[in-house]
């Protein structure tokens, strides 16, 4: 796993407020509705808590699905972020491929590449937050690689896919797609710990 100059420097800006969370297992919860990204991190007694909800700065397209290569649609779904994913030299300053299309995606015919959660504030189907936002994730996402973890999965939902929600969207052209999203949701909320604020420092 390659380590450039940006990612010492990136893990030095976050070790004061992080540092006590570095190699711990983690994974990343998007919702596109209110573009918002949360950071989940594992304690040492293997209980889960949102660490980080941060403000999506960039996110093309609308709710629902990517489909195809060149439609700039930020897909939903469950994705992995592994090891060879990350790029630490990537023009969006830090950046990390989160794995789409997965093999659900790629069984319903639906093609893309390289979507990535980056740096800066420009998106066309990717999520973009700014710099600073990016080395906090990508630090934690790395050492905990570093620390032996396999994967990072990445959970996009459209929105909270509350029973309540979920009945307001059953007529919605996607609401068939949506219920496999359904189950994933439910069982993160049932170990949610209350949220932190957006750009909770």
């Amino acid at each position: 796993m390659d380590e450039s100059p940006k990612v010492t420097q990136a893990r030095s800006n976050v070790r004061a407020d992080l540092g006590e969370h570095f190699g711990k297992a983690v994974f990343i919860r998007i919702f596109k509705e209110n573009n918002t990204l949360e950071l989940w991190v594992r304690n040492p007694n293997e209980q889960w808590h949102c660490l980080r909800t941060y403000k999506i700065a960039a996110m093309s397209g609308t709710l629902g699905p990517k489909t195809q290569e060149g439609d700039k649609q930020a897909p939903e779904g469950f994705y992995r972020v592994l090891p060879k994913s990350l790029n630490p030299y990537s023009k969006y300053h830090l950046s990390f491929n989160i794995g789409y299309p997965n093999n659900y995606d790629r069984a319903l015919g639906r093609t893309g590449s390289y979507i990535m959660i980056h740096g800066g504030n420009d998106s066309a189907g990717c999520f973009a937050l700014t710099d600073e936002k990016i080395e906090e994730i990508y630090t934690l996402v790395h050492e905990a690689f570093k620390a032996d973890v396999k994967s990072v999965p990445v959970q996009i939902y459209p929105f909270r896919m509350t029973e309540a929600r979920m009945m307001k969207e059953r007529h919605n052209e996607h609401e068939e797609f949506w219920q496999h999203l359904v189950d994933g949701y439910r069982y993160t909320e049932s170990f949610a710990a209350p949220y932190p604020d957006e750009d909770s420092q």
